[in-house]
């Protein structure tokens, strides 16, 4: 015996929402015109860049993305013939697959992305996978914090001896501040 068509449809949605957990983004296309040979094409090249392409229903998407805030920003895009490719890995070469691939079949449309919880345009999207790795922009970020308190503390370090020479007052709000938290740290 076969499966039922509403057990079939709910482990369609199962595999979307398993697909969405694991995906940093969401190209929504619109497949109409493509043969099966051109999507299997497609597929291959964005398998390269750890990404999966399916053609999912509409109805089917809204289930999967119903209760998942992330992936909201699809919904404005369930209209009509919908494939979607789901970014697990290299965001920037799997939109590459995907434009490389719309040029040169020039039957398939860019209908939008979506990446936590936000609709994208393909300008955005793009800007989006321009983007450095998270762990570079953290280092940036996290060299940036410590050069600034490396300044502060030399800054400050400046001060005490700065006075002792006559050469620098300390302004009465800054004398405050540092008397405020030495306070606090002492009680």
């Amino acid at each position: 015996m076969g499966k039922q068509p509403v057990a079939k449809k709910a482990e369609v949605v199962d595999e979307v929402r398993s697909l969405l957990q694991a995906s940093q983004m969401v190209l929504v296309i619109d497949y109409k015109g493509l043969t099966v040979s051109e999507m299997n094409q497609l597929r291959a090249e964005l398998r390269k860049a750890d990404a999966v392409c399916m053609v999912v229903k509409n109805t089917l998407m809204r289930r999967a993305v119903a209760d998942q805030k992330a992936w909201a920003g699809i919904l404005p895009f369930l209209s009509g013939p919908t494939a979607f490719i789901m970014i697990r890995g290299d965001i920037p070469a799997a939109l590459k697959a995907y434009q490389d691939f719309a040029k040169q079949t020039k039957k398939t449309e860019f209908r939008g992305a979506a990446a936590e919880g936000l609709s994208l345009t393909l300008d955005q999207a793009k800007a989006i996978a321009e983007l450095p790795p998270k762990e570079v922009l953290m280092a940036q970020v996290a060299g940036s914090l410590k050069s600034v308190a490396t300044r502060l503390a030399v800054g400050l370090n400046a001060v005490p001896t700065q006075v002792a020479r006559g050469i620098y007052e300390i302004p009465a709000s800054l004398a405050r501040a540092i008397r405020a938290i030495a306070d606090k740290e002492a009680a």
